[in-house]
C-alpha cells in the first residue's frame, strides 16, 4: 500500500469513529441526561482512549491519536452531562 493510501484510510477510520459517537453526545447534551449510560462503560472507555493516544504518539501514528483524543473529548462532554444531572436533585 502506497503511504497516501493509508494515511486516507487512517483518517477515514478517524472520521467514522468519531461520528459514530456524535448521535449519543447530541442526545445527551440536548437532553441534559445520560441516566442510561453506564460509568463503568465511560470510564472503560476513557482509559482505553488514553491508551491508545498514549500507543498512537508513541508509534507515530497521527490518525490513531486523532481519532482517540476527538472520541475522549465527546465522553467527557458526556460525562459532564452525566455528573451535572446526578447532581441536580429529581423533579
Amino acid at each position: 500500500m502506497t503511504e497516501a493510501l493509508v494515511w486516507y484510510l487512517g483518517m477515514a477510520g478517524t472520521a467514522l469513529s468519531t461520528a459514530s459517537l456524535l448521535p449519543q453526545v447530541w442526545r445527551s447534551w440536548r437532553t441534559r441526561q445520560a441516566r442510561d449510560i453506564s460509568m463503568g462503560w465511560l470510564a472503560a472507555a476513557l482509559a482505553g482512549t488514553a491508551v491508545w493516544t498514549a500507543y498512537g504518539i508513541l508509534a507515530g501514528a497521527p490518525a490513531v491519536v486523532w481519532a482517540n483524543v476527538l472520541t475522549a473529548a465527546q465522553f467527557l462532554v458526556i460525562l459532564g452531562v452525566k455528573l451535572g444531572a446526578e447532581r441536580r436533585p429529581a423533579a
